[in-house]
């Protein structure tokens, strides 16, 4: 069959979009293959069609658990055999999906990064009759130049030295890479030739706005009240500003929800499905709410703060207007994230002496002697650590990342751990010493029905899986399984992300330890210089915002957007707005006069135009005469 066979059998689809048949016909050559691709551009089509045409299984390596489940999932719904290996799976589920990849009962495996190097992965890889090809998805990872490098990608090249069938074309594909990283990605992934193929990065549905702002959450409610169809996705910096922000649109008549890194997973994903289905509009989340996202009618993508890089920025943007409909990425700053995007290069490279420093107290913390703990992985509290050592968690988590990427420890900041549980009474006194209600005895039978040898060991359990079996709801069993614990009928370890420390190589003398070049100075260099890119792109107001884009990517552009907020702004007539400000202060002075508490959301219902009371309110604020704290605001009484 040809490749066109195969996309109408199984997707429907009559043609291939943009570089998909390009790509497609290259890898089927066997050629190593680096695809670049915006958002949206259909990167999955680019091996998954290729992967029904070779023999034997295509190994596809992504970082995104929730990405790869659904992904199998929609191949099983499209009758072609898939299967994946992450992080956080019980080792017999390990075993049994690698033994049938083996077997050859696959036509895809995708694997998480963090597996490729598990000895079990290794020895099952060599005993693959038949490996199609190796895919790697979000490729800019494998890059020390990607902002969003991830050593366990390293891994990825060593795989074909374990291939029983020799060499296997290898397709990389990205949204985010500047031409540094693209060469970069060639070459760490032992490229035979440079082969590149790339689509245009050019959105010209997605209408690019900056704008500068002291009242962040008002202006947000103010473009959402704009923008009145569709979803959308406000991007903060911390966990609890989206706490904050969400709370503040829900109190403001808008349908929101947060989202971050430390939810469990059964909350993530109940907020994900509500967003998707549309029952909340508004997702307001950290970076956790990334890569896979795959949602059509997003109309705004707002950030709240300054990301640190123009990468960063371009892939998350480019989760707005998937259906090719018009959509907006509008930026949020003020002369103060300026100085904050500053301060993130000492902290995300803290100097020598304190990374040194580090190392010495995590070896005392964990009582562990030179010479000692190679090979050794240690549960790592960070605040406990922090709070002994008197250090601060966002240096201290700097310094490890750095320690792990001079190869001294494998640090994970949040090593995810399973529940787990084994019965402390013995199955003949179960019942005999306990009486349980209805439903507790539901949970029970249910344990030992689905999780063999709990009455020996301690077993991995999922708290959802639980509920789909007893029909009770994921809270109940876990209060179950809480009093359960609690009345010394099992031991119950709840579900958990912890840090983890480990030590790659024994722990050396503290004067000994050097970060190579690669790892420290030139890494903070090139840090700093994408700080400094998306401070020019934010602060710019002569360039058109699309072309400046595109041109950080590698991309020549011959022609300005005409629609984002520079190209409009050129499109006006010159006028001087000074006799506006004037006035526009009076007004606001004015106001606040009354000797009542003000929110800086009543100033937006001032008769004042937005950009003119914006620059009103930034010229008072730099003069001392107006106060804002929070969300309060009030004339300057000193």
């Amino acid at each position: 069959m040809k490749p066109l066979d195969i996309l109408k059998e199984y997707w429907g689809y009559d043609s291939f979009r943009g570089i998909q048949s390009d790509i497609i016909e290259s890898v089927l050559n066997g050629h190593d293959t680096l695809g670049l691709m915006p958002t949206g551009g259909g990167k999955s089509i680019c091996f998954q069609v290729p992967a029904l045409m070779r023999d034997g299984v295509c190994i596809v390596v992504t970082p995104l658990i929730s990405l790869m489940k659904d992904q199998v999932q929609q191949l099983k719904n499209r009758g072609i055999k898939a299967e994946a290996v992450y992080s956080g799976m019980m080792r017999e589920d390990i075993v049994r999906v690698l033994d049938n990849a083996v077997l050859g009962g696959y036509k895809l495996l995708y694997v998480s990064p963090e597996r490729l190097s598990t000895e079990i992965f290794l020895a099952k890889l060599a005993r693959m009759r038949q490996v199609s090809m190796i895919v790697v998805d979000e490729a800019h990872c494998i890059s020390q130049w990607g902002y969003d490098f991830r050593p366990s990608y390293l891994q990825i090249a060593k795989m074909r030295n374990f291939l029983p069938n020799g060499d296997v074309p290898v397709l990389a594909l990205t949204a985010t890479a500047t031409p540094k990283v693209v060469d970069d990605i060639q070459e760490r992934l032992g490229f035979k030739e440079k082969n590149v193929f790339s689509m245009s990065f050019e959105r010209k549905n997605l209408i690019y706005v900056v704008r500068e702002t002291e009242d962040r959450a008002g202006e947000i409610l103010h473009i959402l009240q704009g923008v009145p169809n569709g979803s959308a996705i406000v991007y903060t910096r911390t966990r609890q500003q989206t706490v904050e922000v969400a709370r503040f649109l829900e109190e403001n008549g808008i349908t929101a929800s947060n989202y971050h890194a430390g939810l469990t997973d059964a909350e993530k994903d109940y907020r994900q499905i509500n967003w998707t289905k549309n029952r909340v509009r508004v997702m307001v989340a950290t970076n956790a709410f990334g890569m896979g996202i795959d949602k059509p009618d997003v109309r705004l993508v707002i950030h709240f703060n300054m990301p640190d890089s123009l990468e960063a920025y371009f892939q998350e943007a480019g989760r707005a207007g998937r259906d090719g409909k018009t959509s907006y990425a509008v930026l949020l700053y003020n002369h103060q994230d300026l100085k904050t995007l500053n301060r993130r290069v000492p902290e995300t490279y803290p100097d020598l002496d304190y990374v040194k420093q580090t190392y010495e107290n995590v070896a005392y913390f964990l009582q562990v002697g030179v010479g000692e703990a190679l090979g050794r992985t240690f549960y790592f509290p960070m605040e406990t650590f922090c709070r002994r050592f008197h250090q601060f968690p966002v240096q201290t988590n700097a310094a490890l990342q750095l320690l792990n990427n001079a190869g001294y420890l494998e640090y994970h900041e949040e090593q995810e751990f399973k529940s787990a549980l084994h019965f402390i009474l013995r199955k003949e006194e179960l019942y005999r010493i306990y009486e349980t209600d209805e439903e507790s005895d539901l949970v029970i039978q249910t344990i030992l029905r689905t999780y063999p040898g709990v009455f020996a060991n301690f077993v991995y359990i999922e708290e959802t899986n639980l509920s789909h079996l007893t029909g009770l709801s994921v809270e109940r069993v876990y209060q179950i399984l809480k009093d359960l614990h609690h009345h010394r009928i099992i031991d119950f370890i709840p579900h958990r992300k912890t840090p983890t420390v480990g030590y790659a190589v024994a722990r050396v003398d503290t004067e000994l330890i050097t970060l190579p070049p690669m790892v420290y100075e030139d890494r903070k260099a090139d840090f700093q210089q994408r700080i400094d890119e998306i401070a020019h792109y934010a602060t710019s107001t002569d360039t058109c915002r699309s072309r400046m884009l595109l041109q950080y990517f590698g991309e020549k552009s011959s022609h300005d957007c005409g629609q984002c907020d520079v190209c409009l702004a050129k499109k006006k007539t010159p006028i001087s707005h000074d006799e506006d400000v004037k006035e526009a202060i009076q007004t606001i002075t004015s106001f606040l006069q009354d000797g009542k508490e003000h929110q800086l959301t009543d100033l937006k219902a001032l008769p004042v135009k937005t950009s003119v009371l914006d620059e009103a309110i930034r010229y008072m604020v730099e003069e001392e005469l107006l106060v804002i704290q929070g969300m309060e605001v009030s004339l300057n009484s000193q």
